[in-house]
């Protein structure tokens, strides 16, 4: 069964985009961001896409 994530939909907040920021600078993987994060893989795709960001390929 898939992950539920009960913050669907939920607007971004200032703390996690920056923290989306460091983690993409790290390195980190698309699922250990949403991880961290506590949201879906394709959420953390679409707001880095929008702050332009590049993004770790999954391994």
């Amino acid at each position: 069964m898939a992950e539920r994530f009960e913050r669907h939909r939920q607007p971004w907040k200032s703390e996690e985009i920056q923290k989306l920021h460091l983690l993409a600078g790290k390195g980190q993987s698309v699922k250990a961001i949403a991880k961290a994060l506590t949201r879906s893989e394709e959420s953390v795709k679409d707001r880095a896409k929008a702050d332009g960001l590049k993004l770790a390929k999954l391994r």
